[in-house]
């Protein structure tokens, strides 16, 4: 991916920058601009092979992941507008060069008269090329604004999403039942304690019965919690806190996939984290809620994710003594997985995280849209087959960028609902 981003950006950058040689603007043909143009351009590349090379901090790494997506955006944006200005000038071009009136002529002395194929005339001060260039310029430099203001204030504008979940056989003591889920907290790209402070206190002013934490608490190490502990410390609920962990929480991106003393350490210590935060870690293992001597299960797995991602959860071990329950509530950190082998199980809910909706996109009540679509068939919100059900949180953090562009962080409260969900008319 990185060659592919490289020779991607420089084919980009080739043909914008001789593009822009061409026009009447002053400054693209000056030494000045080819220096500051290409420096950048170098510049970027070197930043992004060093990011993924390199562990360098993560506000570094940060800086340039955002600055090399948002100029990838400006430049394809800018790229767009130049080509249908060319395929416009070459379609002027051939109409010229097979007009009526020159038939008669050979097509070489055509071609002569045509040495210069797309001349304009300027019309009231400005050609049509030249306007459109210039407002090129101005369209590709748009996604700046967004993208900045998701930095500024996105990352941290926490949003409370209320979803209903109807189950026929959940005991009626459960009926009502409260349950919030947050997900990919990725501690390590936090800057701001008060912002996330007031998410965890919104949070709470749900008055939850029970709380699901769906992994990814750290970017890379156990250390990230530090200055966040107690800040996460304060999720409490009568049903209790549980949580699972996510691909990011083996410090397999730090300490590499091959086993280590100091990696097994570290996810002794993360471990550590979630019980001194009164959370109930659960690997490949189940727990039961009891209300008025009814109950329910909730099963939680190690990550299990298609492709690159570890398959390291054993679902059939996790669901071992729940053949009784009327309900299966099931925390795996990826959304794959729920197809791949929790459809064929009796698992009636399936809570996952991981996508975070790319951190960029639309999202109402009956529409969204995020490149994530595109590299995971169920990415954010409620889906539904086969009477099973899985809800994808799009997290409570954020990671390489730090912010968030339309995909705001989340707060799920579920209620659930005895009986079949209403056939609206």
């Amino acid at each position: 991916m990185l060659i592919f981003n490289a020779i991607l950006l420089f084919v980009f950058d080739f043909y914008i920058f001789f593009a822009l040689r061409a026009t009447k603007i002053k400054a693209a043909k000056t030494k000045w601009f080819s220096m500051v143009w290409w420096g950048y351009s170098i510049g970027l590349l070197l930043g992004l092979y060093v990011s993924a090379k390199f562990n360098i901090p993560l506000a570094y790494r940060s800086v340039i992941l955002v600055a090399f997506f948002m100029t990838a955006v400006s430049k394809f944006i800018f790229i767009i507008i130049l080509l249908l200005d060319d395929i416009r000038r070459g379609g002027i071009w051939i109409a010229k060069l097979f007009s009526p009136r020159r038939r008669k002529e050979s097509l070489a002395e055509r071609i002569g008269e045509l040495s210069e194929p797309l001349p304009e005339k300027p019309v009231n001060g400005i050609s049509r090329s030249e306007f459109l260039t210039k407002s090129g310029i101005l369209v590709a430099s748009l996604p700046i604004f967004p993208l900045s203001w998701g930095m500024i204030s996105g990352g941290y504008d926490y949003k409370v999403i209320r979803q209903k979940l109807y189950l026929p056989n959940l005991p009626a003591s459960f009926h009502g039942m409260r349950i919030a889920q947050i997900s990919d907290v990725h501690s390590g790209s936090f800057y701001n304690k008060k912002a996330v402070l007031g998410g965890i206190e919104m949070l709470m002013g749900e008055k939850p019965d029970a709380v699901f934490f769906t992994g990814d608490l750290v970017n890379n190490v156990a250390s990230e919690m530090r200055d966040y502990q107690d800040i996460f410390a304060k999720l409490k609920a009568d049903l209790g806190v549980f949580s699972v962990l996510g691909n990011h929480d083996y410090g397999d991106y730090y300490f590499g996939k091959e086993d280590s003393g100091a990696k097994r350490k570290n996810l002794k210590d993360l471990k550590e984290t979630h019980k001194v935060m009164g959370w109930d870690l659960l690997l490949d293992e189940n727990r039961d809620l009891v209300v008025n001597n009814e109950k329910i299960a909730v099963v939680g797995v190690e990550n299990w994710g298609t492709g690159r991602f570890p398959k390291k959860g054993d679902l059939k071990k996790a669901l071992m003594g729940t053949e009784e329950s009327p309900v299966k509530l099931l925390l795996s950190h990826d959304p794959s997985h729920w197809r791949a082998e929790v459809l064929n199980t009796d698992v009636d809910v399936m809570f996952a995280g991981h996508t975070h909706g790319m951190q960029f996109g639309v999202r109402g009540e009956h529409f969204q849209w995020s490149p994530a679509k595109y590299v995971y068939r169920e990415w954010a919100g409620l889906y539904e087959e086969q009477n099973k059900k899985l809800y994808v949180n799009v997290g409570y953090g954020f990671l390489g960028y730090p912010g968030r562009v339309g995909i705001l962080p989340e707060i799920t409260v579920f209620e659930l609902i005895k009986g079949e969900k209403p056939i609206l008319s």
